[in-house]
């Protein structure tokens, strides 16, 4: 089993990036420009290793590999994106990877591509870049080609390699459990092994509610691979777990006027077993809770009231400085109840939130979290 941040750190060791390997400081697949050049990278490096993994490392700083961490990213569907925009698409997959000096909310991006040893190219138009167009790489940099003649393979005994130098042992799985043990000492921290062989170690701030018990500040992490399948600083979280299951349900809190409820968002479930390998499932069952439209043409005709001071540099008043504290949850909850335009307002309010508050900031990427989650599935 691969040690992912050991496998970071090998691939970091060459220096520039490469064929088979690329780095990012940050990714942002919200918006058609991020997810468009996100696609070329996948296509690029897919097609210029038919016959091993390539990767992605996101939140390292270009100049001197300074590891400075992204937001964690939690969409299990990021393979529905990949299919629907690419032809002959590869095999994704994004993991979070903490590393003991980052910030508890923030983690190093892992995207690993496995081909599938045919030519992919983009299946439609995306921003810039046109269907049916087909991407290499050319050093570090993707650009679009024409080939006609079968690639060759020159980086597999490379990848081999590090991959080989970042299998995981008994003393790296141990100083993981002790170092999760004592970074979250807080949060009530545990461990569980699943098979005699996957160690899983999880915490959060318990809460009980009538029958039911919930965590908030939830962290899960795989130690024997150091990845990070769970962090939510906000939400409720239920967990269970049998001899050879995790299971997840995250709760998000919507409502109007002072008035919430906790809904459910999507069940997740981590499988182990017996030849040492794993698998997780998502589930999104999320229902949309339905207002009345009369109610929301109110609260959306405020919210945009309050985005257009802001774009004039305008000063608030009591009240809607109070609104703007639940300006993007309610936008998110107009979008959902069919209020198109209301996205667009959404991205728009950004910038706004973010010079606002880190804590009203905080809130506005949990929204978009749950709204990128809603979209794919």
């Amino acid at each position: 089993m691969i040690n992912k941040r050991l496998l970071i750190k090998n691939l970091l060791s060459h220096n520039d990036e490469n064929s088979f390997y690329d780095k990012k400081r940050k990714i942002d697949i919200s918006f058609k420009e991020g997810k468009a050049k996100f696609l070329k990278h996948i296509c690029a490096l897919s097609n210029s290793n038919p016959k091993n993994n390539s990767y992605i490392v996101i939140g390292v700083e270009d100049e001197d590999n300074n590891i400075v961490g992204v937001d964690f990213f939690d969409d299990s569907k990021i393979q529905n994106l990949i299919n629907a925009y690419l032809t002959n698409p590869p095999i994704v997959q994004y993991e979070n990877i903490p590393f003991p000096h980052l910030p508890d909310d923030k983690v190093v991006g892992l995207v690993t591509i496995r081909p599938i040893d045919k030519i992919t190219s983009l299946r439609k138009n995306i921003w810039k870049y046109y269907g049916g167009s087909v991407f290499f790489r050319d050093g570090s940099i993707s650009m679009p080609k024409v080939f006609d003649i079968e690639v060759k393979d020159v980086n597999s005994k490379i990848v081999a390699a590090i991959e080989n130098h970042a299998q995981n042992n008994i003393q790296l799985t141990l100083d993981g459990v002790f170092d999760f043990l004592n970074k979250r000492q807080d949060f009530n921290p545990q461990y569980q092994v699943f098979k005699e062989y996957f160690v899983l170690c999880w915490s959060g701030q318990k809460k009980q509610v009538k029958d039911e018990v919930f965590f908030s500040r939830v962290d899960i992490e795989l130690i024997n691979e150091q990845v990070r399948l769970f962090y939510s600083a906000l939400d409720e979280v239920s967990i269970s777990y049998t001899e050879d299951s995790f299971k997840i349900i995250e709760y998000v809190r919507l409502g109007l006027y002072q008035s919430y409820k906790y809904y459910k968002l999507e069940e997740t479930t981590i499988h182990f077993d017996n030849n040492a390998n794993y698998s997780i499932s998502a589930d999104l069952i999320f229902q949309p809770p339905q207002f009345d439209k009369r109610v929301l043409h109110h609260i959306y005709n405020a919210n945009n009231s309050i985005l257009e001071k802001l774009e004039k540099s305008l000063s608030l008043n009591k009240n809607e400085t109070a609104d703007l504290k639940n300006l993007a949850s309610s936008y998110l909850i107009c979008y959902l109840n069919r209020f198109d335009d209301a996205l667009l307002k959404l991205e728009a309010a950004k910038p706004y939130i973010r010079n606002e508050s880190e804590i009203l900031y905080q809130s506005y990427k949990e929204t978009i979290r749950i709204l990128r989650k809603v979209k794919y599935s």
